[in-house]
């Protein structure tokens, strides 16, 4: 099924109805200066209108209409301005780059190949300004096999994909932010663009 029939159905179990913790804790404990942000799959904009409410000036991607839809009845609710596109990341440049700060939950265990995952990570790269921070939370596959639940990855995907354009700041066990009582295993990677893309 693809995202736009899982949001038309309601079978989205990632959509939280809130930010992520592991965002709201790296942005605040770190912290992550306000900035030009981007959200890559930025769902129904919970994270994006985090982040605006932080001073983030936040543009936010998803190749879902009806999430795009959700997310700008979000931000108009809570009174917050942010920009929301419907594009395809890996395949198309986003206006208003250079990003400081660019944030994606999810969006890059999605890709099954180790060459799409590494064309991500340089997209990621050519959109960040040099020193710009990347925030992703990829699903783990240090977890226990589960029947439902998102892709997993190992930390070397990750590092191999990154390396070339990113110094990895950190690299942590976590979950994600979930409102089932077995969340999801998941790797929290804080990486800071090299600006050689």
């Amino acid at each position: 099924m693809c995202f736009e029939d899982r949001y038309r159905t309601g079978d989205t179990p990632w959509d939280l109805g809130k930010p992520d913790f592991n965002l709201t804790d790296m942005a605040t404990k770190r912290p992550i200066r306000s900035c030009k942000a981007l959200e890559i799959g930025c769902g129904t904009g919970d994270n994006a209108v985090w982040l605006a409410r932080q001073g983030f000036v936040v543009t936010g991607t998803d190749i879902s209409e009806i999430a795009v839809q959700k997310a700008m009845e979000k931000t108009s609710k809570a009174g917050v301005k942010c920009t929301f596109l419907v594009i395809d990341f890996l395949n198309h440049e986003i206006p208003g780059a250079p990003f400081g700060f660019v944030f994606d939950r999810g969006c890059f265990h999605s890709f099954d190949s180790a060459e799409e995952r590494k064309q991500f990570a340089k997209n990621v790269a050519s959109h960040l300004a040099k020193g710009g921070l990347w925030l992703s939370i990829v699903g783990s596959a240090d977890a226990q096999p589960r029947d439902h639940g998102p892709p997993t990855r190992t930390a070397r995907d990750i590092v191999t994909a990154a390396e070339p354009y990113f110094e990895i700041l950190s690299l942590n066990s976590s979950h994600f932010g979930s409102n089932r009582p077995n969340p999801p295993r998941a790797w929290v990677c804080l990486m800071c663009n090299r600006g050689q893309t």
